[in-house]
């Protein structure tokens, strides 16, 4: 067994938690009733695909006046949510692995539309949800009896260097395990701070998978950031329990934890003489990608009032992602927003950090606050307003 010095303290054994759905069954939070001929209730796991500009291909529906939670009220034919076994009347119980049962609906459209390329959804058949509501089976239990009692979402931790305790972190190769880390932090250090366990399996550092580097290669790794790292990790129970359902362990369905640069939402009202800033698309120095930058900021106005700055990276207009789109597209969006509109934003140096991480800082975009009321909050796609009762999102 080797160990990578980034602290001092070792680990030993880890005890391993092994979980098959089909047999976990017999949790009686899953039996609708005390037949045993009665069918059981089990969640299914569809893991969505799409290309960049794409959509996913499927509508989401909510009704307040109905229990039948979130619901797929269109699939497209061919799409990718046909093929990934999308059907229509699904109830949608977590995305990404975050539980969204009872979750605001205009968050829920933010997380899908923020992902990325890659969603998984956990579902019921319609019948099923029925069944399990009308016996008043509570949806909770269900999820965890399926998944396992113990099982935690990974979590994505960004750690500073300490001056005085570096890291607080070892990282010790797993004898016969070929290119498998476990991570033994020091109490009080750094990484613990960060949100990392003793014990987490180390699946991620710095946007590469730890499965892809030899000891050597992740010694070189941890040389080129000598000032912060980011790891994903994940508990051994929860790391049997993603296997088992055969959903990967990927930042899209991670927590977030210490992130130095967060995407953040600027409600604007328009003014007299606008909203007070230019937009422009500049190439970027490094990566050379043109981006959408916000520029020239007056002072007093909605812009700066919303806390904009000048060089922040404009991400999305209304909820709706916008960095794939052209210039002239962006003014029309804003434009048709009327006298309010909703600006997601992020620093330059944001952006830089989660380029080198290689994921999109939409993806851990914190909660924005409601946005405005008007006909045009999510626009070409939310055709109702806020307080409206009833809601549909085409993906």
């Amino acid at each position: 067994m080797k160990t990578l010095n980034a602290g001092s303290q070792g680990i030993s054994d880890f005890p391993r938690f092994t979980f098959n759905p089909k047999e976990g069954i017999d949790n009686p939070a899953l039996n609708i009733n005390d037949d045993d001929d009665e069918e059981v209730v089990v969640p299914r796991v569809v893991h969505l695909r799409r290309l960049e500009e794409q959509s996913f291909g499927f509508s989401l529906r909510w009704d307040r006046g109905l229990e039948r939670g979130l619901e797929v009220s269109s699939v497209l034919p061919w799409s990718q949510a046909e093929q990934a076994g999308l059907r229509l009347g699904d109830r949608v119980l977590e995305v990404n692995e975050e539980d969204v049962t009872n979750t605001d609906f205009n968050r829920v459209m933010r997380k899908i539309k923020f992902c990325g390329c890659n969603l998984w959804l956990l579902v019921l058949r319609k019948d099923e949800y029925e069944q399990a509501v009308s016996s008043g089976l509570d949806l909770k239990s269900l999820v965890k009896s399926f998944k396992g009692e113990n099982c935690c979402r990974p979590r994505l931790c960004h750690i500073k260097r300490d001056p005085e305790l570096g890291l607080g972190f070892n990282l010790i190769s797993l004898e016969g395990h070929r290119r498998q880390f476990i991570v033994s932090t020091e109490s009080g250090g750094p990484a613990e701070r960060a949100g990392v366990c003793s014990g987490d399996k180390l699946i991620w550092i710095n946007g590469t998978r730890a499965s892809a580097l030899s000891q050597s290669a992740l010694n070189r790794t941890m040389k080129k950031s000598p000032d912060s790292v980011t790891l994903l990790v994940v508990d051994s129970v929860s790391e049997d329990s993603f296997r088992s359902r055969k959903t990967p362990i990927v930042p899209e369905v991670a927590e977030c934890h210490n992130f130095p640069h967060r995407a953040r939402t600027m409600n604007l009202s328009k003014g007299k003489d606008g909203y007070g800033f230019l937009l422009r698309q500049e190439r970027m120095p490094v990566s050379q990608k043109m981006m959408h930058v916000l520029r020239e900021v007056d002072s007093g106005s909605p812009a700066e009032e919303a806390g904009m700055e000048d060089g922040d990276l404009l991400l999305a207009v209304n909820s709706e992602p916008v960095e794939s789109l052209e210039h002239e597209d962006i003014v029309k969006l804003i434009r048709r927003s009327g006298d309010n509109v909703s600006l997601t934003a992020l620093s330059m140096s944001g952006k830089d950090f989660y380029r080198q991480l290689g994921i999109s800082p939409l993806l851990f975009h914190q909660d924005c606050p409601e946005e405005f009321n008007n006909d045009h909050t999510a626009v070409g796609k939310v055709a109702h307003k806020q307080a409206t009762p009833k809601m549909e999102v085409f993906l």
